[in-house]
């Protein structure tokens, strides 16, 4: 049974950094396609960024654009997103996906003065 679990995340000041992590087990991660999305209160699940298999391709929502970077290691099955320059609109529950088939638990990520 496929299993993403996630970790990082928490309360930083505008303008901060955070790093999410989403280590993947029980499916050949070097085969899929990882995707982080985030969902904030009241609002629809946003897709953030994409990587490729190989790590090849990224890919940004034009909203996190030159702040955040998406990167993965095959070797240790995990997928990362970087979180620069942090704004108090990035504030919401961030999720990483594979194929939109396994999900990870979620992380609070929250900018707040």
């Amino acid at each position: 049974q496929g299993q993403l679990v996630q970790s990082g995340g928490g309360l930083v000041q505008p303008g901060g950094s955070l790093r999410l992590s989403c280590a993947a087990r029980g499916f050949t991660f070097t085969s899929s396609s990882m995707t982080w999305y985030r969902q904030a209160p009241g609002k629809e699940r946003e897709w953030v960024a994409s990587i490729t298999s190989t790590g090849a391709i990224t890919t940004y929502a034009e909203s996190v654009k030159g702040r955040f970077t998406i990167s993965r290691d095959n070797a240790k099955s995990t997928v990362y997103l970087q979180m620069n320059s942090l704004k108090p609109e990035d504030t919401a529950i961030y999720y990483c996906t594979a194929r939109s088939y396994y999900w990870g638990q979620g992380t609070q990520v929250t900018v707040s003065s």
